[in-house]
């Protein structure tokens, strides 16, 4: 499974970015897509997931902010951030999970930057 993650930039706070993820090659057993954050100097954190159901879970700070989707038939996940803080500041990851036979299996993309301004 391969990641293409795009959309990152420099925005003001309060502005909004989209983000998004192209997921190509075997990609069939995919159950979950999602999107993490490494600020600097910190431990990369869940930002939202999405399951092939479509459940969302979101992270606490992302909550009401964030909304994460993702288009079946374009292999495509996105990442759609309102009223960015500078807090949100990180290089974005996007996860692909994959069952396999005994559990699962988890695939990155290459990262993101967004940067927001105060």
């Amino acid at each position: 499974v391969q990641l293409q993650a795009s959309g990152g930039g420099l925005v003001q706070a309060g502005e909004s970015l989209r983000l998004s993820c192209a997921a190509s090659g075997s990609i069939y057993n995919i159950n979950r897509m999602g999107w993490y954050r490494r600020p600097a100097g910190k431990q990369r954190e869940l930002v939202a997931d999405i399951t092939n159901g479509g459940t969302t879970t979101y992270a606490d700070s992302t909550k009401g902010r964030f909304i994460i989707s993702r288009d079946s038939a374009k292999n495509t996940m996105y990442l759609q951030m309102n009223s960015l803080e500078p807090e949100d500041t990180a290089v974005y990851y996007c996860n692909a999970r994959k069952t396999i036979i005994g559990g699962y299996q988890n695939y990155w993309g290459q990262g993101t930057l967004v940067t927001v301004s105060s």
